[in-house]
């Protein structure tokens, strides 16, 4: 069965649910994604940011399942918990990016002890944009995030929230100095993670007023913070909360999200440089999205 690229995005997330101190649940996005070796293999992990799992004991993963010709059972899909989840996590080598990943081996071995296969789609290096594309963009292209906002997703098929918008500042520039940007749409709790993509299908114009009638799929991101008013009037820079649980309203946000530029998942290559055990098993779905 083909998949259209916005399926094959919506594949490509998984709603993390995360049980915190307190008895807290938490929620945020991961994405599946594949990072390259020197040796030519693929390490599948999935990225999300290091504050969606801090401090979370168990954690669950929500997938849907396969059929016997590896195409998504729409609608079946299974809850895989993962034990001391927290120290699965790889962090970012640098302690200021907001970015971990999590080898699947134990998501497989989860999975493999339900006797159950899932679904999924993985990103990989090839949607990063090149230093060639970024400098051919317009500066305030449409945007498409995915993810599970407030922790709402369609429970019966498993799938998640599509959002759009557009770059709030000029992804040729670093925002502040640092290798992020900002973006105009409405990000929510539970929106951490989430993968924010240049998502032109059918056609875009580049930066010199030429159209190409090729679709143009690109990962810019992972969003983590946005800016809130407090009622001082003060502007905070805040990481996206994981927490579903009612607060008192002491913020306003602005509808403007704070995101990693893709570029720093290169970085997780060396972290796994030298782990061999965290490859996938020879059935495990590990495509990548196909533009």
């Amino acid at each position: 069965m083909a998949l259209s690229p916005a399926e094959q995005l919506a594949h490509s997330t998984v709603r993390i649910e995360c049980d915190l101190p307190g008895g807290e649940l938490g929620t945020g996005t991961g994405f599946f994604y594949s990072l390259n070796r020197k040796d030519g293999q693929h390490i599948p992990v999935i990225i999300t940011n290091k504050h969606v799992v801090e401090g979370a004991s168990k954690g669950r993963f929500i997938l849907t399942l396969k059929d016997h010709e590896d195409n998504p059972k729409i609608g079946s899909h299974h809850a895989f918990e993962v034990h001391n989840f927290h120290a699965l996590w790889r962090s970012h080598p640098d302690p200021t990016v907001d970015l971990c990943a999590m080898p699947m081996a134990p998501l497989f071995r989860a999975v493999q002890q339900e006797k159950l296969e899932f679904f999924y789609i993985t990103l990989d290096n090839s949607l990063i944009p090149t230093s060639t594309e970024i400098e051919d963009m317009l500066g305030m292209e449409r945007i498409l995030m995915v993810g599970y906002p407030n922790g709402l997703w369609d429970s019966v098929n498993n799938l998640p929230i599509f959002r759009q918008g557009v770059l709030a500042s000029d992804y040729k520039r670093d925002w502040n100095g640092k290798k992020e940007f900002l973006i105009d749409a409405a990000c929510f709790p539970g929106s951490s993670g989430s993968p924010v993509m240049l998502f032109d299908v059918g056609g875009y114009q580049s930066k010199k007023g030429n159209f190409f009638g090729s679709s143009r799929i690109k990962l810019l991101g992972v969003l983590y913070a946005g800016p809130l008013h407090t009622v001082e009037g003060e502007i905070k820079i805040v990481t996206v909360p994981i927490q579903q649980k009612a607060v008192a309203v002491a913020t306003i946000p602005n509808n403007l999200g704070v995101v990693i530029k893709s570029e720093r998942l290169l970085d997780f290559e060396k972290v796994f440089a030298q782990t061999a055990e965290q490859q996938a098993p020879p059935d495990a779905r590990n495509d990548g999205a196909r533009r």
